[in-house]
């Protein structure tokens, strides 16, 4: 009998305790563990356990060490956000509140309130020390609302108030806007009627003796308004004439009214009339304010030297004038102007000669229908021109620059298209605006969209 060795025992019994642990069903099903087997296979199982405790143990204290360090974390950002959003809130509603308190301000200031001025300024600068105070506490991180959800909520709610409280003001100086609107619609449909009953007299009698009871201190700018009303309906009338006769002569429209005003797109084809009348009211505008259109006048008293040619030439025949006194300013200011008008290629296209040239050249007036609506053109510009040397006050004429944006003070459209909202540009001056001493009459001009 052989007798084993006690190291080679022990090892015999921890390899078939570990053969065991991971088959058990190749146990021995008759042979019973010896107790040094089962007690060295116990030390063995504890001292796993006691090697693996202290790791498990020390994995559990970090963990949890770990989750308490990121739940306050959390719980820190979520205060900061908190507070912050808050912060932002009163922000925001002293933002609101400033721009309630400067508008309340402007309204104050129109119609002139002394109270609400005094009192709207005081809230502007109590809501500026607001933003300051916030802007350093800021600078200083000294951000906390407690609590800050209370804070957020009133925030908001002032902001609210405020742009309720602006929205009101602006309101107010909406409605403020379309009374002084109103107001001005009634004067001028006021004005409108007076006009339209004075051109109703006009149309009636053939001429201007609603003027007849009109003395030399009476003159006033309505006045001049309503002779240059009356002589541009006597320019259209002969633009009308002229356009006719160009017709006749086959000249080519388009082209006459681009060589006056280059690249102008027109909205209708008979909006090239505007062409036609800018050209002619160019020509015989040219030295409106001197006396006698460049003469030279050496009288003691003009302004009632030229009332007196008013008052004569108002209810005269232009021609039968003219011929009477053919060296007169008048008779000298027809001819020149017709020659500067009709040019003698113009002339020659329409009549095939240069004989009505020739005849007014001479100082001669003929009797044809074109010169006759050209002389009472003349003469009503003679009126005219003689009406604003009787003023007191200086006279002037203006025109408006091609591209210039459109102006309702100084511009009136010579067409009914405007466009609410639109900036429109525009292309020719049609009739010249005039400054009767501090008054403006607007100038007529032809808006469009130029290339």
């Amino acid at each position: 009998m052989y007798c084993i060795p006690l190291f080679h025992f022990i090892f015999l019994s921890f390899s078939i305790s570990l053969f065991h642990q991971f088959d058990p069903a190749m146990e021995p099903p008759s042979r019973p563990k010896s107790r040094i087997a089962q007690t060295l296979s116990r030390l063995i199982s504890c001292s796993r356990i006691r090697s693996k405790k202290p790791q498990e143990d020390l994995q559990r204290c970090d963990s949890h060490h770990s989750d308490e360090e990121d739940a306050n974390q959390e719980e820190e950002e979520s205060c900061a956000r908190a507070a912050m959003e808050a912060f932002v809130a009163k922000l925001f509603a002293s933002v609101s509140a400033a721009k309630a308190a400067y508008a309340e301000l402007q309204l104050a200031q129109i119609p002139y309130n002394r109270d609400a001025i005094r009192s709207a300024d005081q809230a502007v600068v109590d809501q500026l020390k607001a933003l300051s105070d916030l802007k350093q506490r800021y600078a200083n991180q000294q951000i906390d609302s407690s609590p800050p959800h209370e804070t957020l909520m009133l925030g908001k709610i002032q902001e609210h108030q405020s742009l309720v409280k602006t929205y009101e003001i602006t309101m107010k100086q909406m409605q403020a806007e379309i009374d002084a609107k109103e107001a001005r619609i009634a004067s001028l449909q006021n004005h409108l009627l007076k006009s339209v009953e004075i051109e109703r007299k006009m149309n009636a009698s053939g001429s201007i003796s609603i003027l007849d009871g009109i003395g030399f201190s009476d003159v006033s700018h309505n006045d001049f308004a309503l002779v240059l009303h009356y002589l541009l309906k006597s320019v259209r009338g002969f633009v009308k004439l002229l356009i006719r006769e160009m017709e006749s002569a086959n000249w080519d429209i388009d082209a006459a009214a681009d060589a006056i005003h280059h690249d102008v797109v027109f909205k209708k084809s008979d909006d090239r009339a505007f062409a036609i009348e800018s050209f002619v009211c160019r020509e015989i505008f040219s030295g409106f304010t001197s006396p006698g259109f460049g003469d030279e006048i050496h009288e003691h008293d003009r302004r009632r030297f030229f009332f007196d040619q008013f008052r004569v030439l108002r209810s005269v025949s232009a021609i039968n004038f003219a011929k009477q006194s053919p060296n007169s300013l008048f008779g000298k200011f027809l001819k020149s102007k017709y020659l500067e008008v009709v040019h003698p290629k113009m002339e020659s296209s329409f009549s095939g000669n240069l004989y009505q040239k020739e005849m007014v050249d001479s100082g001669e007036f003929p009797e044809t229908d074109f010169f006759k609506a050209f002389a009472e053109m003349g003469r009503r510009l003679w009126l005219l021109h003689s009406l604003s040397l009787s003023f007191e006050c200086h006279v002037s004429v203006f025109q408006v620059r091609r591209n210039s944006k459109f102006s309702q003070v100084y511009m009136e459209s010579v067409t009914d298209e405007l466009v609410s909202g639109e900036v429109l540009r525009v292309a020719f001056t049609v009739v010249p605006g005039f400054k009767v001493g501090q008054t403006v009459v607007q100038s007529q001009v032809y808006l469009s969209r130029l290339n």
